[in-house]
């Protein structure tokens, strides 16, 4: 009888849990699932703001169509390119910050503060400041290379090809390799100094303790990084509308950047739907992959 009440008391707490919780659940819900729930069913439809007199269901025909668009198969492959550069840039960066922050004896406060400033800049305003760097008559980073003796003419940074998109890169790096360095530092700071200290006793250097230690250790951490940072760079607009809006000949328009064209430029609401959906679903794919090659105990 006494395990049976008790039996009763958990079933109602837990229901009283449930009701508690179900205004905010459902608000999350209606706020995260109806969107989504409108951009497929619109990615499914010819929905043009400009020809409001015809809305009628395709079936896959915007799919099809952007599959068979060489701008669009173009903004993938720079989506692409940008992401694995952008991603290795800020682990390197991130991690090089980390293991300099984690080794600082005095200012710890004062340099994670710094750290701190580029993420908290908005988007655009990083965009509009790069391009202003990297203007090929009036940046300072020209007079930079010039001054050391680096380069002798100017280079056209944002009107080149290859370099828009290194431009780009970098500004996404410089903007986000906070957030990775200071997710790695947390990670650092929570693996046992004796682990380091009988890897010392038994020879190993710096460089062996980094890749059979710390590296293994941020297994956990790193996952999250990726995820994270896989959906940013996947998702970028505000770094490549602000620098160089696509250009030169959408040598940098992302698949995201398209998509506002889509929406926002031809009002074409259904081949916008579908391309965000592609994103979307590009994003769960990276998602899978990551958290299979990644999985951990914890």
């Amino acid at each position: 009888m006494e395990r049976k009440s008790k039996l009763k008391k958990e079933t109602r707490d837990n229901l009283l849990g449930y009701i508690l919780i179900a205004p905010s659940l459902l608000l999350l819900i209606l706020i995260g699932m109806v969107p989504i729930i409108i951009t497929v069913s619109y990615s499914f439809q010819y929905k043009v703001l400009t020809d409001p007199m015809k809305n009628y269901f395709v079936g896959l025909g915007n799919y099809i169509t952007l599959f068979k668009n060489d701008v669009v198969i173009e903004s993938f492959r720079n989506t692409m390119v940008f992401a694995v550069l952008s991603i290795i840039f800020q682990l390197i960066v991130g991690f090089i910050g980390a293991l300099l922050m984690c080794h600082a004896k005095r200012g710890i406060g004062p340099i994670r503060t710094a750290v701190l400033i580029p993420w908290a800049i908005p988007g655009i305003i990083v965009a509009y400041m790069f391009s202003a760097m990297f203007n090929d008559q009036l940046g300072v980073m020209n007079r930079i290379l010039q001054t050391f003796g680096i380069i002798s003419t100017s280079i056209s940074w944002l009107t080149n090809k290859n370099w828009a998109m290194l431009v780009v890169v970098i500004a996404d790096t410089w903007k986000q390799f906070p957030y990775v360095a200071l997710m790695l530092l947390a990670g650092m700071q929570t693996i046992p100094g004796e682990l380091y200290e009988s890897a010392k006793v038994d020879g190993a250097g710096a460089i062996r303790s980094f890749f059979r230690i710390t590296l293994p250790n941020l297994k956990s951490v790193i996952l999250i990084i990726l995820l994270f940072r896989t959906m940013g760079a996947l998702r970028i607009f505000d770094i490549i509308f602000g620098i160089t809006g696509g250009g030169p000949s959408n040598s940098t328009a992302t698949l995201l950047y398209q998509a506002y064209k889509y929406l926002f430029g031809d009002m074409n609401f259904g081949l916008g739907s579908a391309l965000s959906t592609i994103i979307t679903l590009l994003i769960l794919f990276f998602s899978i992959i990551y958290i299979k090659v990644f999985k951990t105990d914890d």
